[in-house]
């Protein structure tokens, strides 16, 4: 995974319970990378994810919205159709 940053890095201070610590130091052995890149990796992927579902929520509603224009539309033709019988 490439990151979409520059870079150009900036230091972050966090707090961490030890059982975290103690997860991401497994997994830093696991995979080969130092906990700054997980950490690092897991919250571009975290905004990612919040970033689509925002996305996503604009998109359903923007169909929502054009599904009721859409009603209103044809509810102003409902008797046109009957007007050539």
């Amino acid at each position: 995974m490439q990151p979409n940053f520059t870079s150009n890095k900036i230091r972050l201070n966090i707090q961490i319970s030890p059982e975290l610590k103690h997860k991401l130091a497994e997994v830093s052995k696991m995979e080969g990378k130092n906990i700054s890149v997980l950490v690092r990796e897991s919250i571009e992927e975290n905004l990612k994810q919040i970033e689509r579902k925002a996305f996503e929520e604009k998109m359903k509603q923007a169909y929502l919205d054009l599904a009721q224009e859409n009603l209103d539309v044809s509810k102003d033709f409902k008797y046109v159709d009957t007007e050539n019988l």
